[in-house]
């Protein structure tokens, strides 16, 4: 294979849902219901909502005066207990296994225990550092998901390398400095801010060298 570029850092950051496995189905039908008991252009809100936590979903489309702590409880409840279940995407779980497992971590506006849940259930390993939805006061697109995970990681964003499908998420990774990688979502494919675009991870390479920087190796 053809070499087409290469990428150094320190650390990565994964975002979760459409960059490292696809819980589309899952999602898509949770909201759909959502929508259709509030009376809500459930294809607005998918589009709108790509990236951001469910809170700022509910604040966003629910109708006024409804009870939003309420609202938030039932799709958390729904999302556990749908049997859909999410897949990883092509060569994730190879690539993850490639990498040192102090030097990534998972940046995600999924609840802690759905995380795992769907991490899991995809056949993907745990991070040792997982920033879910209730360790951050501002969701993505704010930078904070992402400096919280390198700190914890000891590194700052600017030695990072951020995985993003979604326009938010990608903003919010180069609030925080770092470079991003984006992944599968071809609508997002020509963002300017991207240093790469890759189709899965299937088309990626990884080398660690002896001081654990990771270099990414783009093929054709």
């Amino acid at each position: 294979m053809i070499v087409q570029k290469s990428l150094s850092a320190d650390i990565l950051l994964f975002d979760m849902d459409g960059t490292l496995l696809d819980a589309t189905a899952v999602i898509a039908r949770i909201w759909t219901t959502w929508s259709a008991r509030h009376g809500v252009d459930a294809s607005h809100l998918l589009e709108a909502s790509r990236g951001q936590r469910v809170s700022e979903t509910v604040r966003t489309f629910a109708p006024p005066g409804i009870d939003l702590q309420a609202e938030e409880l039932w799709l958390s409840r729904q999302a556990h207990v749908e049997t859909l279940e999410p897949a990883a995407l092509p060569g994730a779980v190879a690539f993850l296994a490639a990498l040192p497992r102090d030097r990534w971590a998972v940046v995600t506006s999924a609840e802690r225990s759905l995380a795992v849940k769907w991490l899991t259930g995809a056949g993907l390993p745990l991070p040792l550092v997982l920033i879910a939805a209730a360790d951050v006061t501002t969701g993505k697109p704010h930078p904070a998901g992402y400096r919280l995970a390198a700190e914890r990681l000891g590194c700052d964003t600017s030695r990072a390398i951020v995985f993003e499908d979604a326009p938010a998420g990608i903003e919010a990774a180069r609030a925080a400095g770092a470079g991003v990688v984006g992944v599968a979502n071809r609508a997002i494919a020509a963002c300017p801010d991207l240093a790469l675009w890759v189709t899965d991870f299937l088309t990626l390479s990884v080398d660690v060298d002896e001081t654990q920087r990771i270099t990414l190796y783009s093929r054709a």
